[in-house]
């Protein structure tokens, strides 16, 4: 398999147009105008009968480089880094709270034996 063909695979290594815009504030027109002039490769997706451009990242920040400067890419990707780490904050502690009330629940059971016993 060819380093293309791995780049393709690899986890993290792809985005969709869609994810492209939002984290890197390109526009549509500025996709379609990259792949149209060669500097972005692409493989087209589709979801529930929606079709995507999926694009390499790797291309995509190097566009964001060129285009809008490295300091654009860069507040941009803390930014995106910035909002995963705020969402795996709101997952872990919906998560510490529901352990909490399972551990307060089989506490209160307990308590409940002992007082039988």
């Amino acid at each position: 398999m060819g380093d293309l063909e791995q780049q393709w695979r690899r986890k993290g290594a792809t985005l969709s147009d869609k994810t492209a815009r939002k984290e890197y504030g390109l526009s549509q027109d500025e996709i379609v105008e990259a792949i149209r002039t060669g500097k972005l490769q692409y493989r087209v997706g589709s979801m529930h009968g929606n079709p995507w451009f999926r694009l390499l990242r790797g291309e995509v920040e190097d566009l964001v480089r060129v285009s809008l400067g490295e300091g654009h890419l860069e507040e941009r990707q803390a930014t995106a880094e910035l909002a995963h780490v705020d969402s795996e904050l709101r997952r872990l502690r919906a998560e510490l709270t529901k352990l909490e009330e399972q551990r307060a629940e089989l506490t209160a059971r307990l308590a409940r034996g002992h007082d039988r016993g």
